[in-house]
């Protein structure tokens, strides 16, 4: 099925964003240091930005298979079919390798005239255009410019789809029916409006109101927080996938 494939995916950008920021930061913590290499900084900030675009660009991608699914079922084969489907998690990993590099490569070509000194537990991009030159103003507005378009794009798609979703839901006789389709719809849009108002707010909040533990609330809860939660809401909540767990670990017991 669609889902199961889009979910895999998912579950290897979930994977990576983990990875990335939070194996560095519990070292760094033990070993009561706060040291990262240039090189490492930036490759940390290439591949932070390249999982989780794409894990938004997948969530979108879900969001349409949902769209499909309950507004459009009888072309579900049609327009979500393996190769369609095979085109589209290609073009999510595509387009979110060349947005990071695109962006890592921008952000590090800016002079950083404040220090080395990064007020967070990752190489976080914002907190590295804080220490850039203030005559970089121009160029770091491009940068924050082109991650707000790409995010409300997505956001405006993910909108509309979900307008038709309930518009479809809410037409459904069944109240059972009406219920179950909510309670698989609304966790979702949950998760996506906390990773897009969290991550924007702490790409284009002011620098008057900064703060080193608003600025810290903000990268756990979209870098840390919703990969942590898509496990739970696609996986635990599917009926298929908890029965195929159920009978993994009634044969690891039966076993032991």
């Amino acid at each position: 099925m669609p889902m199961f494939f889009f979910l895999l995916n998912l579950a290897l950008s979930d994977l990576g964003s983990i990875y990335t920021t939070v194996p560095k930061a519990m070292h760094n913590s033990l070993w009561d240091t706060r040291k990262i290499s240039y090189s490492g900084c930036a490759a940390q900030v290439f591949f932070f930005l390249f999982f989780i675009t794409t894990e938004f660009a997948l969530l979108t991608i879900m969001c349409y298979d949902r769209y499909v699914s309950i507004c459009k079922p009888l072309h579900y084969g049609t327009l979500l079919g393996s190769r369609a489907c095979a085109h589209m998690a290609a073009a999510a990993w595509a387009s979110a390798f060349l947005t990071a590099l695109l962006h890592t490569a921008n952000t590090f070509s800016l002079p950083l005239c404040h220090g080395n000194v990064l007020g967070q537990f990752f190489c976080e991009v914002p907190q590295i255009l804080k220490l850039s030159s203030s005559h970089s103003t121009f160029r770091k507005f491009w940068i924050s410019f082109f991650v707000t378009c790409l995010a409300f794009g997505c956001f405006v798609f993910i909108v509309f789809s979900y307008v038709q979703i309930f518009r479809a839901v809410l037409r459904i006789p069944s109240e059972q029916g009406r219920h179950k389709a909510f309670s698989t719809c609304l966790p979702h849009l949950a998760v996506v409006f906390l990773f897009l108002s969290t991550g924007l707010f702490a790409y284009l909040k002011p620098p008057s109101i900064s703060s080193p533990s608003l600025d810290l609330a903000l990268s756990v809860l979209y870098s840390v927080v919703p990969p942590a939660l898509n496990p739970l809401i696609y996986s635990l909540r599917n009926q298929e996938l908890k029965a195929a767990v159920g009978r993994l670990m009634t044969g690891w017991f039966q076993k032991h």
